[in-house]
Parts: structure tokens; sequence; C-alpha cells
């Protein structure tokens, strides 16, 4: 069965869930949600993102692991009241003061016994005797047996209670939005800007009868093996053990031209004026350099960072190489741009870029250009 709603990538997930949970605060909208997708799409990340956003207590609750007691809670004997009491679990939010998220992950794979149980949380939005505060938000996820996991259909009944959301991996959203906040390795963005398509093989991998697919979740595995393993050999048996052979061998391309000639830490420490070397001259070392300048924007290596980014669009000036005279320097410096300014803003660097020399000219070109 089809799940016929909106397909949303994951940054517009958290803005319409951070949406849903401004109407839910200010009274207008009382609702549970549900994400649908694909294994590793980034479904749990969004909740812990939402969680993080709005100041809550994330309660992360895999329903494949529980029972429906776990939930209800254990009895116990009044012997005053000659009543059976149940005691609240404390995996259940109960502070009426302060917002809390309930993920009820994997709801698709929860056995059918434990989905009675479930309905009143996502729909009475209690359990037993115990009613969830009014500042819970109450987000539900799983897959679907279409995308090869273990997974039950969803009855309408279930299906009713709920808003639903499909979320599919997005190439540009997850380099943009998703990856310069978690500090990914510059290779792992630098080749995903190159193959996007290579971001979900989920599909073709399940089409070919493979076991290993690439999902965001596994590039971000790969991005901790990179930076954890020095070992090349070693390295390449670990990533092609993440997103598969293929993918492996290409991302391997890619990984020693950054690690050749991506030198960021070493750029900022520079004085500005001899940093002219130090710049990659390939399209996917420049690509990683911008990255890793926008995951250095934070605190005191944020000046120079703009220093470097804005630099970027004259490197062809200061070094005659024939390569560099046919790359896009000036849509990479804008690209990185975007996203450094994105981050700067949620930071609170705004007094950083007033204060730069090498932004205000940049922005003084750009402005003569009509850009």
């Amino acid at each position: 069965m089809s799940v016929n709603a909106a397909t949303v990538s994951a940054g517009d997930a958290l803005d319409t869930l951070a949406a849903g949970w401004a109407a839910q605060r200010d009274g207008g909208l009382t609702a549970s949600w549900m994400l649908h997708g694909r294994p590793g799409v980034g479904k749990t990340e969004v909740v812990r993102q939402l969680a993080q956003g709005i100041g809550a207590r994330l309660f992360d609750l895999r329903l494949t692991t529980i029972e429906p007691q776990d939930l209800r809670g254990l009895p116990y004997y009044d012997h005053d009241r000659q009543t059976t009491v149940w005691y609240r679990p404390e995996d259940l939010p109960d502070d009426p003061d302060r917002p809390s998220v309930l993920f009820l992950d994997e709801l698709t794979a929860a056995p059918p016994t434990l989905q009675p149980t479930v309905y009143g949380l996502l729909q009475e939005r209690r359990v037993g005797r115990h009613r969830l505060p009014d500042a819970c938000f109450v987000v539900a996820a799983g897959n679907s047996v279409e995308d090869g996991a273990v997974a039950y259909e969803m009855g309408t009944a279930l299906a009713d209670r709920l808003i639903h959301l499909v979320v599919e991996a997005n190439p540009r959203d997850w380099l943009e939005r998703y990856a310069p906040d978690r500090g990914l390795h510059p290779a792992v963005t630098a080749f995903i800007r190159g193959r996007p398509d290579l971001l979900d093989t989920t599909e073709a991998a399940l089409g070919r009868g493979e076991t290993v697919a690439c999902t965001p979740r596994s590039w971000e595995r790969v991005s901790d093996i990179v930076a954890a393993v020095p070992d090349r050999r070693l390295r390449a048996i670990l990533v092609a053990g993440t997103v598969g052979t293929a993918a492996a061998a290409e991302f391997a391309v890619v990984a020693d031209d950054v690690a050749a000639t991506v030198r960021v830490d070493e750029m900022l420490a520079t004085p500005r004026a001899r940093r002219w070397p130090l710049y990659p001259a390939t399209l996917h070392g420049l690509t990683a350099l911008i990255y890793g300048l926008v995951a250095r924007t934070e605190g005191e290596t944020a000046a120079a960072a703009i220093e470097v980014m804005a630099d970027l669009r004259h490197l062809s000036r200061h070094r005659d190489e024939a390569a560099l005279a046919r790359l896009p320097l000036a849509e990479l410096c804008a690209f990185g741009f975007e996203m450094m300014i994105r981050k700067g803003l949620e930071r609170g660097l705004e007094d950083v870029f007033a204060a730069s020399d090498a932004y205000a000219a940049y922005a003084a070109e750009r402005a003569a250009a009509g850009l």
C-alpha cells in the first residue's frame, strides 16, 4: 500500500514538524505525526534536531524492542481501594512545564500486539490512566515493505490517527543543510556534490539483489571512517563494507585527492598573502575546501575562514595554472558563502561578517555585478 502524502526532503520535514510544534504550543493544533522513508534516509536525525531546536527532552522508544506492558506499566494491588493500579513507565513524558518529544520509532515494524497500546498514545495521547502533557509532541517513524525492511502494512485505523510525511534523500538539502552542521569529512561532501546520484542507492541495490547500499546514514559512517582510520588499505575495506564496492572505488579517488591537496587548518593559520599556494587545484579539492571552511566557521576561526572563502574567486589571478582557469571559481565562492552565511546567522556571527574586509569586498563586487 503506497503512502499518498507529500514527499519532502529531511530539511523540509524538520521545518514542517517545527511548524506543527509551534501550532500545538499555541493551541491551534494537536496531532501526531508519521515519517515514512527508506532506512538511513534521516528520519531519526530529523526528530533529534527538532527536539534540540525547540529545547525539548527527547523520549526515543524503539517499538521493536518493547512489549505492551513496557508502555502501559506494571500493575500492583491497592488493598485499601481493592483495585489494580498501574505504575507509569519512566520512558513516557510527565513534566507539564518542559517541552518533550515522544518519538515512536520503527512503528511499522512493531508487532501487532503492541499496536492497540500505541493507538492510545497517537490519538488520545494517553495509555491507561497516564496522559501525555500538553507540551509533549508525538512523532512516529517507520519503513515500508517496499524498502526491503521488516515491516507490516499500516492499517487504516492507525493511518487515520496521523499526519503523514514521506521523507526522501535530497542531495542538495543534505549537502547544504545537514552536512555543514554535522562537520562531515570534506571528502564525503565533495564526493556527493559530484555524484549526487550516490547519496541513496537503496532502490537500485534492491533491484540488483545487493545487501549494501548507499544512504545518508552510511555516508555519515564513511565520514567517521575516513577521520578515524589512517591506513588507506584498511579504510578502503571499511568503506566498501559501508556503501558497496563500486561506490567505494569511486570515493577512494576523491578521498586521495582531498587528502593530498586540502589543508584547511594550515590555510587558516597562514597569513592571507601567503595562502595562494595552499589552495587545491581540482574541482573536488576546492569543493572539499569549501565544506571544510564552512565547518570551521565557528568562534575564533570564523574570520579567517571568511577570508579564505572570499579569496577563492580570485585564485586564478595568483596562480598561472591552466586547470584553475577552467574552474568556476566565482560560482564555487558564491555557493560556499551561501552555506557559510546560513551557518553564521544560526551561530550569531553577524558581527564577524560585518567586520570582515574580505567579505565586504566580495559583497561589493557582487552588488556591482547586479547579483
